[in-house]
């Protein structure tokens, strides 16, 4: 592996309320090195996404301290918050950012999830170009029926982790791959009624037929309805166009798109493509921003 390989780590953790436990959570991810990029946590949805970043082995040591950290104080038998989740630590992605593939860093997730099943005994599921089976490929495949569906479920072949025992504690399970880089992206309506909301989310999602590489769900949030989106190529389907669409459904329903707001990071050209659609700027990169041309004058 180049030795100047540069990894970026997503975990997502059911825990959006304690400000401490989040913290510690923080502090873990750090403590072999890596950096922390990004937190945002949320009261309603009871998670919190850090992003981290540096090389594969503090991304990886700090990833599984995170996660021991998580199984050591979130107890999913009285957690309960609106996003989906099957585990304290729930979803852990490794992301190539710079000298490494794919395909190294779905043997980081593989080592990563091997050691979280034999030293901290947590059953450990493998998603997305990590995954051992094509049914786990997809994130709301393995998580579907969520913690509680896992407790009665795991015991049968089908439902066999990949790594640790096939028996659920308090932490539930561990969901590790590796990706490339995803856009965490929501859009706020100004309606209380979330049937609205999952009405939009069913219409653009790419297994029901809307736009590729988006996954979509309706939920509430603090009183207002919200269609929560992963955008999982977003050089297939950028953020301008969900916005344009949801905007036009939203209408159809008599509402209108209230805010939108993004998850954990998002790459410069994803947002440089929306402010290019709006401005009527074909052209514009980051040629034309002061940072851009302040990095490649640092860079030469």
């Amino acid at each position: 592996m180049n030795p100047n390989a540069l990894v970026e780590a997503v975990p997502n953790f059911a825990e959006g309320r304690r400000p401490a436990v989040i913290d510690a959570i923080a502090d873990a991810l750090q403590s072999a090195g890596a950096h922390l990029l990004d937190r945002t946590s949320d009261w309603d949805h009871h998670r919190s996404v850090l992003t981290i970043a540096g090389s594969p082995t503090a991304v990886v040591e700090g990833l599984f301290r995170g996660v021991e950290m998580a199984a050591r104080h979130i107890d999913l038998f009285s957690q309960r918050g609106a996003h989906p989740r099957m585990g304290a630590a729930d979803v852990v992605p490794l992301v190539p950012l710079r000298h490494i593939t794919l395909e190294e860093c779905v043997g980081l997730a593989r080592v990563l999830g091997r050691r979280v099943g034999d030293e901290l005994g947590l059953p450990v599921y493998l998603y997305e170009a990590a995954a051992t089976r094509p049914e786990r490929r997809n994130l709301a495949d393995v998580r579907r029926g969520e913690f509680e569906g896992l407790l009665a479920t795991i015991h049968m072949p089908e439902r066999a982790p990949d790594f640790g025992p096939a028996q659920v504690g308090p932490a539930g399970a561990v969901i590790i791959g590796a990706r490339p880089i995803l856009i965490a992206y929501n859009i706020f309506l100004e309606t209380n009624d979330v049937t609205i909301a999952q009405s939009i989310a069913k219409r653009i999602r790419a297994r029901n037929g809307g736009f590729p590489a988006v996954k979509a769900l309706g939920l509430l949030i603090d009183g207002q309805a919200q269609v929560s989106m992963n955008l999982v190529d977003y050089t297939q389907t950028p953020i301008h166009v969900v916005f344009d669409a949801i905007t036009r459904l939203a209408h159809d329903h008599g509402v209108k798109v209230a805010r939108s707001e993004l998850i954990g990071l998002a790459p410069d050209d994803a947002l440089l493509q929306a402010a290019a659609h709006y401005l009527q700027l074909p052209t514009l990169a980051t040629t034309n921003t002061i940072e851009g041309a302040l990095q490649r004058a640092m860079l030469d």
